[in-house]
């Protein structure tokens, strides 16, 4: 492969087999959750970007093994398929490991520096040689590794690059971490806005409201069925949405991202869980126990379905307004009544009398008009803040890419 990067004085392109033993694939045993021998490394444990040493399998394997096999510090472990690309470097190990076999080995000569190559191989000049733009390569082998191409300073020049790097890397991963707490921090303010807002279960209103049982507020609960043979089995590019629990977010909103479709002639012979504009939809089993989520006018897919885990719910609309309905039921207050009605999978999750025990504050519909308006407007200010802390999530992923750009051409 010709690279067209015009290398720094003193910089040289090598072949990591000039600079590495011969790569070595991992070892192929199951996994245990017991100590019964040494930890056993995997793709999925390497694929973070970090080890969680407590969470590695043990597995068995006698002496002879344990040496051919056991990873030591320096040592580079390539992922041979899935995370294709994906590589880290093993630096303290607490206990003995060794790896398995969709992992790939590279140990370095001694004069390479482990901690630039590492970072070397998550560079762009390396990762496009290891998942090729357009390829339909979906592996890489011991011949691909051999064959990489790296540009290689002299020790003294590794070392430079190195701490500086992971000088600026540090100072990236800080701003993430203070991202990730404001992105955090959005959603509980809106948590403390719904609180805020609505009264609390069991307190007494004042003049002009009343606690009403859900099952007063409603005309409709109703749940999808479980297509014959199952949504996995049908397999087809075109049909009806069919909306389960994955497709509901905790935030009331739904990932549209990934459908499941049923056969049209299905849709049109059910009679019960086809969606309508300001319907509320409740998960009643599984993990996802209690995800609330409101179907909008502009639902991309009004032509759809709940599947048996969805719970339909519709409003009395002379009586309370949809939206005011779901939020509340989005609230701590209406999450905590949903899952105290939990029964455990075994029993069924959450069945349909849970909406006599849950109970509803009710105003007048003018007053409820005017705080769903109220919320609406705080939730636009929210959504606007996070879409900022995306950008910067954004903005902050490609320094990391520009960083490594930089080093790997000499630039820093």
């Amino acid at each position: 492969m010709r690279l067209s990067n015009k290398l720094p004085q003193g910089w040289k392109w090598v072949k990591l087999a000039e600079i590495a033993e011969k790569p070595q694939y991992g070892y192929t045993e199951s996994a245990f959750s017991v100590p019964i021998g040494p930890k056993f490394l995997r793709i999925t444990d390497i694929t973070s970007g970090e080890i969680n040493w407590e969470t590695v399998p043990y597995c068995r394997c006698d002496a002879k093994t344990l040496k051919k096999y056991k990873l030591q510090p320096g040592d580079i472990l390539f992922a041979r398929s899935g995370s294709v690309g994906a590589t880290i470097l093993i630096k303290d190990i607490p206990t003995q490991a060794i790896f398995a076999s969709y992992l790939i080995r590279v140990r370095l000569h001694k004069d390479v520096l482990p901690e630039f190559v590492s970072i070397a191989l998550k560079s762009p000049i390396c990762q496009s040689q290891l998942v090729p733009q357009g390829a339909a390569q979906k592996n890489i082998n011991a011949k691909l590794i051999q064959d990489l191409l790296l540009p290689l300073p002299s020790p003294f020049e590794q070392k430079r690059i190195v701490a500086k790097i992971n000088d600026l890397l540090n100072r990236l991963r800080e701003a993430k971490r203070l991202r990730q707490e404001a992105q955090e921090e959005a959603e509980r303010l809106w948590q403390s806005v719904l609180a805020d807002t609505f009264p609390k279960p069991g307190t007494v209103l004042s003049e002009g409201w009343q606690w009403v049982r859900l099952d007063e507020c409603i005309t409709t609960i109703e749940s999808g069925k479980r297509p014959k043979g199952g949504v996995r089995k049908l397999k087809i590019e075109k049909g009806i949405f069919s909306i389960g629990g994955e497709h509901l977010k905790w935030d009331g909103g739904f990932d549209l991202s990934r459908p499941r479709l049923i056969p049209e002639e299905y849709y049109f012979s059910i009679k019960k869980g086809k969606i309508k504009p300001n319907d509320i939809l409740i998960v009643k089993d599984g993990a996802t126990t209690g995800k609330t989520a409101y179907v909008p006018e502009n639902f991309p897919f009004l032509d759809a379905c709940v599947n048996e885990h969805v719970f339909i719910i519709r409003a009395k609309k002379d009586l309370i307004l949809p939206k005011y309905l779901f939020l509340f039921l989005l609230s701590s207050f209406g999450k905590k009544q949903i899952l105290s009605t939990f029964h455990g999978a075994a029993q069924g999750g959450i069945n349909s009398h849970f909406v006599k025990k849950v109970f509803i504050p009710v105003t007048s519909l003018e007053n409820q008009k005017n705080i769903v308006s109220y919320l609406e407007s705080i939730k636009e200010k929210i959504i606007a803040l996070k879409n900022s802390q995306e950008e910067v999530d954004f903005e902050i992923n490609m320094l990391e890419k520009i960083i490594l750009e930089k080093a790997f051409r000499g630039e820093l």
